[in-house]
């Protein structure tokens, strides 16, 4: 899993993030090529995550598969499924809209660290 989010960097996603919800993939001659899975759960939501595919695999509809078996978990529990990605990765944006989602909202991010003292502020613009 770590190997696969190294190299397709498809957003935040650290050793434990896993254990927060169902995560799906699909394998090659035992190596995982493509996943998917659950990370944020505000009441009556489930996000789904983590959607990537090993660039050797692309384009024979592993992402679209597993987004769909993702969704279709989160409406069996009663939630709705929403996700997330950068306004420039116009890729998964197609993949996103021609399974049905739409775009609801364009936020602005920015991610804040603690100080290490008071005199030690930072932001970035992600």
């Amino acid at each position: 899993v770590l190997e696969l989010i190294e190299l397709t960097k498809p957003g935040p996603f650290l050793p434990r993030t896993v254990e927060l919800g169902t995560y799906l993939g699909i394998r090659h001659r035992g190596r995982l090529v493509a996943m998917a899975g659950e990370r944020l759960r505000p009441p009556g939501w489930t996000e789904i995550s983590a959607v990537c595919t090993h660039p050797g695999f692309r384009g024979r509809g592993l992402a679209t598969r597993l987004v769909r078996a993702v969704a279709a978990g989160i409406r069996d529990r009663g939630d709705v499924p929403f996700l997330h990605t950068a306004a420039e990765n116009t890729g998964a944006i197609r993949l996103y809209e021609s399974i049905g989602f739409t775009v609801r909202h364009r936020p602005f991010f920015m991610a804040f660290r603690a100080p290490q003292d008071a005199g030690d502020i930072a932001a970035t613009r992600i």
